[in-house]
């Protein structure tokens, strides 16, 4: 049995901002959210954030699920280290006899596999506490580990407390740890703040706790904590090599990745193509054989198989197989477009559905409507879909044609295989097989001019 806290209270001040570090987003989602999303494969009986600083901010920026048991929320009024924090959980957990896993809100980017390791080997050897260590490159900063051959810790050192000798270690503490919480519960209260910084050490607790061991993480990058918007860029630097390493060994072409951003949420098939300044965001799903890019943005969308976008916007939408997007094209709303269509260049399709072999080629807004299969909308055409109050729909049967520059005021109903002229400004529905002029007749003055002024 094993229960999660989340040390979420600061406010990090490196950060400059008002809003709580832990809230700060990397790839989609803040901090602490992805914390807690690392620990879903644990399946803890116990899930506890202890929150400070925009305490209600934290609060509000959870989403409860009904498949994780819910959210508790502690209160750390002061912050006097993680000692002091963890201390707040007594009350919380006085009955409670399993395992604590301590993670750090600032600390995004650890691998549920490290986690499942980490609690394995503190289970098999009964420890009464686990930590996860690194050999970071450069340890300024961080508290430092001394083991034995066993990687049984004999003591742990803070940075600033450091000799000049102790400072040539390079093992360092992740500040994520596993304990057998009875043990820990009986000596949490007599914890002392002898230190530099006069705070209450939850690493002084290893003096007192019956074998105490370190598992060293096989990629430093995972332990490392944001405290300002560079550690922030760094570790964004960190997840897309992943996920962009990932991808391109099951078979995605990335054909520059560092010009590249995409989402861990972001779902790729092989033989996929990302061309250059491309950026995929969100829940997004690309379908095998599909070519993004060049200088395109999905995001939370779903692109079916062999489906081109170049140059374009899609959000929130549907693309279907065989489909071609751009250049210079913007899907939103919850567009959804059919198999084997063409929208182009400098194209809007809002809230809209188009149905299969549909072209809207070029120079056009289609908003709030519903298109049948082969139609033809001409360059130029709109949907004017706003009264000043309400949005109305249209609707465009099968085979339908809109001449250039038509303008079709919602609510309409065009039918099937209507032609409508080019120019005309369309009030009225129209019915099936029909053409349907509306603009006014062309007049001709032969021999007439301004007069030149004098």
């Amino acid at each position: 049995m094993v229960a999660v806290a989340i040390l979420a209270a600061g406010r990090g001040t490196r950060m400059k901002s008002d809003l709580p570090k832990v809230l700060h987003q990397l790839g989609g989602r803040t901090l602490v959210q992805r914390v807690l999303e690392s620990c879903v494969r644990l399946q803890p009986s116990r899930r506890l954030v202890i929150v400070g600083y925009g305490a209600d901010l934290v609060r509000d920026s959870f989403q409860q699920t009904d498949t994780q048991p819910t959210l508790e929320f502690v209160e750390q009024t002061e912050q006097l280290g993680t000692g002091h924090a963890i201390q707040q959980l007594l009350p919380y957990l006085k009955d409670f006899t399993g395992d604590l896993l301590v993670l750090n809100g600032d600390v995004p980017l650890l691998r549920p596999d490290t986690l499942e390791q980490l609690i394995k080997i503190h289970k098999e050897n009964g420890n009464g506490a686990t930590l996860l260590a690194a050999h970071f490159p450069n340890p300024t900063g961080y508290g430092r580990v001394f083991c034995d051959s066993h990687n049984l810790v004999n003591q742990i050192v803070e940075d600033r407390d450091c000799t000049d000798a102790q400072r040539q270690n390079h093992r360092i503490n992740a500040g994520v740890y596993c304990f057998n919480w009875p043990q820990l519960a009986k000596i949490l209260p007599d914890l002392k703040a002898d230190n530099d910084q006069q705070e209450y050490y939850l690493t002084d607790t290893v003096n007192y706790l019956d074998q105490v061991m370190a598992v060293d993480v096989e990629d430093y990058r995972e332990i490392l904590g944001i405290n300002s918007r560079k550690d922030l860029a760094n570790s964004y630097k960190v997840l897309q090599d992943w996920v962009k390493t990932n991808y391109m060994a099951a078979g995605v072409t990335i054909i520059d990745p560092d010009s590249v951003t995409i989402d861990d949420t972001v779902q790729l098939e092989p033989d996929v193509i990302i061309e250059p300044q491309t950026h995929l965001r969100g829940n997004t799903i690309i379908q095998t054989g599909s070519r993004i890019g060049p200088g395109s943005l999905i995001e939370n969308s779903q692109i079916g198989k062999n489906v081109t976008v170049q140059f374009s916007v899609v959000s929130d939408s549907v693309v279907a197989d065989g489909t071609r997007i751009g250049p210079y094209a913007h899907l939103r709303g919850h567009a959804k477009v059919g198999e084997q269509c063409r929208v182009g260049n400098f194209v809007e399709l809002k809230n809209t559905e188009v149905g299969n072999r549909t072209n809207v080629a070029h120079l056009s807004y289609i908003g709030d409507a519903q298109l049948g299969n082969n139609v033809n909308i001409g360059a130029g055409t709109i949907t004017a879909n706003y009264d000043g109050v309400k949005k109305h729909r249209t609707t465009i049967g099968d085979r339908t044609k809109t001449g250039s520059n038509s303008v079709l005021v919602a609510p309409l109903t065009l039918g099937n295989d209507v032609t409508v002229a080019a120019g005309s400004t369309i009030t009225d529905d129209v019915p099936d097989d029909s053409l349907v002029i509306a603009r006014e007749r062309q007049v001709i003055k032969p021999g007439w001019r301004l007069e030149s002024p004098e």
